[in-house]
């Protein structure tokens, strides 16, 4: 008897939609926090008794510290624990993460809040990792658009709602944390019906056997399953998920996965990093990646300083809850457009990359010239609608037949190396140790980043132009020369 798509031998072809609930539902919780976009405005109220100075270049850097200094602990200690726990201590980080902005007094106390909330942030790994240790290969592009789908319409609902809490309803904004305080709090209690899993990427897979070919990964370009390259070595152990009943009681694939040596793995780590980024292109659109998602990073934790400064939110009513809600919104419709564009991005990516930075960098500097906080407002969603364009087009060309695993092991790197830059960012032009310039002084310097990178781009993508037409010049001479 022929077992359905996407059912587990023995069970019902629905095993894997319970664990997809909970984890988008924990995702939605996790994401409705109406608070903040209203973070700095709050911040800034006497009864923090925080200056400006304090806010920008002492408490704000310590996010981008502990992000960088917990990424590669945590991405190690996700798989090696299963996910689950990694869930959990999210949630549970960004409880206190709450409590703490509620009831928390002076410097110190909301530094250390900030690096609870770089807690939460590191652990968002485990949330888009867990379900594929739970799942079918083969509806893995289902359950990841429903899991990345609860979040944005978490997000947007916190935001819109926190939006229309202050402006008509008139809720301070402790009230309006004590609601993020409660999302986060529901999340954190759905993350413990959570099925843990027995099998994980790198230390608990299944236990060597023949490859088989069929192992189907993701093509981020369209959204199909393709067929891994026979050239692209995987994880020793890593064995095709749809031929292996995954937690299933009593099934013979509880004996198969076997926990692997923290060195072992470690080993394995380091040479699947060497022989990805053996690859020029890898290399190249990977550092791409990383220098715009640096700048990205930056802009978006500074940004309602930037308004703060341009319009003090304690003498006139703000809307950033409705340009938060607007600019995720726009950005996803820019997004899905991308995804069915039919071009060689291969080719022409490269330069639309200049161009998306030539324009972001546009953005950030009318953000920062023109003073005016609708002007603001309408730079920060086209910033925000262009990044997603021009990391989505980066993401295919990384992403292209790259395994299960590897996916996992190449954007683990990337985001460290955007991390590590971003910091080196902070520590010079943001830090109170460092230069510890003004919010506009910084915006300045934002724009002018983004600038230079897109010259980089830009001459980067004319040379590969180049090329490639050289090259197709060359073989119709040489056919010939072959007869």
């Amino acid at each position: 008897m022929a077992v359905p798509r996407g059912a587990r031998p023995g069970g019902p072809g629905c095993c894997w939609a319970l664990p997809t609930a909970l984890l988008c539902a924990y995702g939605f919780f996790c994401s409705v926090r109406p608070s903040e976009p209203f973070l700095t405005r709050y911040l800034l109220e006497p009864h923090k008794n925080l200056s400006e100075t304090q806010v920008f270049n002492e408490i704000y850097p310590v996010w981008t510290y502990s992000y960088l200094a917990l990424l590669f602990p945590v991405f190690l200690a996700t798989d090696y624990l299963r996910y689950k726990p990694v869930v959990l201590l999210q949630g549970l980080s960004l409880i206190v993460t709450w409590f703490m902005l509620l009831y928390a007094q002076g410097l110190r106390a909301v530094q250390l809040l900030e690096f609870f909330y770089g807690v939460g942030t590191a652990t968002d790994v485990a949330y888009y990792s867990y379900i594929y240790s739970v799942v079918d290969v083969e509806l893995y592009q289902k359950v990841t658009s429903y899991c990345r789908s609860a979040t944005l319409v978490g997000y947007t609902v916190g935001s819109v709602s926190g939006q229309v809490l202050v402006s008509v309803a008139g809720w301070s904004l402790f009230s309006l944390n004590v609601i993020s305080l409660t999302s986060v709090s529901i999340a954190f209690g759905t993350a413990w019906f959570l099925p843990m899993p027995r099998k994980s990427l790198f230390f608990h897979h299944v236990s060597s056997q023949p490859f088989s070919m069929e192992m189907k990964v993701m093509d981020c370009k369209n959204g199909a399953a393709v067929q891994d390259q026979p050239s692209v070595q995987r994880t020793p152990g890593w064995e095709d998920e749809t031929k292996v009943p995954l937690n299933v009681e009593g099934s013979s694939a509880e004996k198969q996965v076997k926990k692997v040596d923290i060195v072992k793995v470690l080993k394995d780590l380091w040479r699947d990093f060497l022989q990805c980024y053996s690859s020029w292109t890898m290399l190249c659109w990977s550092v791409r990646w990383a220098l715009s998602t640096c700048g990205y990073f930056q802009v978006i934790n500074y940004a309602q300083g930037l308004w703060e400064m341009v319009l003090p939110s304690n003498s006139t009513e703000i809307y950033n809850g409705g340009v938060e809600a607007a600019s995720t919104l726009l950005g996803a419709v820019a997004v899905f457009v991308v995804g069915h564009i039919k071009t060689s991005w291969a080719m022409w990516g490269e330069v639309a990359l200049a161009l998306l930075s030539f324009l972001i960098a546009a953005a950030v500097y009318i953000m920062d010239t023109i003073r005016n906080i609708w002007v603001c407002y309408a730079s920060y969603v086209v910033f925000r609608i262009i990044y997603m364009l021009l990391i989505t087009i980066a993401t295919f060309q990384i992403a292209t037949n790259l395994s299960v695993e590897r996916y996992a092991l190449v954007f683990g790197v990337n985001t460290f190396i955007a991390l590590a830059l971003q910091t080196l960012l902070t520590l010079i032009v943001v830090d109170s140790r460092g230069l510890g310039l003004d919010i506009f002084t910084q915006f300045m310097i934002y724009a002018s980043y983004f600038a230079v990178i897109s010259l980089v781009f830009l001459g980067s993508g004319i040379y590969s132009i180049i090329r490639a037409y050289r090259r197709q010049e060359q073989m119709p001479s040489r056919s010939p020369e072959s007869h």
